[in-house]
């Protein structure tokens, strides 16, 4: 199983006689932190950590992925993003598995949900892909999903922004298809907006053609995670 990703940005404020140590920052788990960005500042370090994703991150994604409920609540949910990221990279190697804050970035990339140029039709090997993951969504059905479709640059940024919002329905479409409720997920189209790969290459555009998850808690599960439960 290859290594998710963590990205976790901790601010140390120093308040009075208040001292925090790097070295116990560095020693915690991504729950744990979670729990201690709420004690720091809770949405306000959220969203400058939403804004610095890793690489292939945006704005849009930051801004979902950056509302940090911290304390107790957040450490709960993050330890139960914990483990549903490693059953998602468990379910699908092919896929890139990052967990940000108290969410999951998820790229579904051409090793898993593979589109043609100018296409937004889901191919055979990309609906098994999807068929994987459903078994992990409803594993976990407390949680909203927006799905982040993309292109390469090629033709117009009118023509790609339309182009990239069909290929993120049609990933809604068929998970809803497949049983999940369909009320759980939001698309958005970002067109030829940050590119993972170079687009002037087959290989690069290939990569690029592409859609991408933001997973996070829903309001049940955050009146849950401080209610204790």
């Amino acid at each position: 199983m290859k290594k998710i990703t963590i990205s976790v940005l901790v601010f140390v404020f120093t308040i009075g006689s208040i001292f925090t140590s790097c070295e116990s920052i560095k020693n915690t788990n991504n729950a744990q932190r979670g729990a201690g960005i709420g004690a720091v500042g809770g949405a306000v370090i959220g969203g400058i950590l939403g804004n610095n994703l890793g690489k292939g991150g945006n704005g849009a994604m930051g801004a979902v992925l950056g509302g940090v409920v911290g304390g107790v609540a957040g450490g709960v949910i993050g330890h139960k993003m914990d483990k549903q990221a490693r059953e998602i990279d468990n379910a699908l190697p092919g896929a890139e598995v990052e967990r940000v804050g108290e969410g999951i970035k998820l790229v579904l990339n051409e090793n898993a949900v593979r589109f043609d140029t100018n296409k937004s039709t889901l191919t055979a090997a990309a609906k098994a892909n999807l068929d994987k993951l459903v078994k992990v969504f409803n594993e976990y059905p407390d949680t909203n999903i927006v799905i982040y479709g993309y292109t390469d640059s090629t033709g117009s940024a009118e023509y790609n922004l339309k182009l990239s919002g069909e290929r993120a329905a049609s990933v809604k479409n068929y998970l809803a298809n497949k049983g999940l409720v369909a009320s759980r997920f939001s698309v958005t189209g970002l067109g030829i907006a940050d590119p993972i790969a170079s687009n002037d290459t087959p290989e690069g555009r290939s990569k690029n053609r592409r859609v991408e998850f933001a997973i996070t808690a829903n309001d049940k599960m955050i009146q849950e995670a401080k209610d204790g439960k």
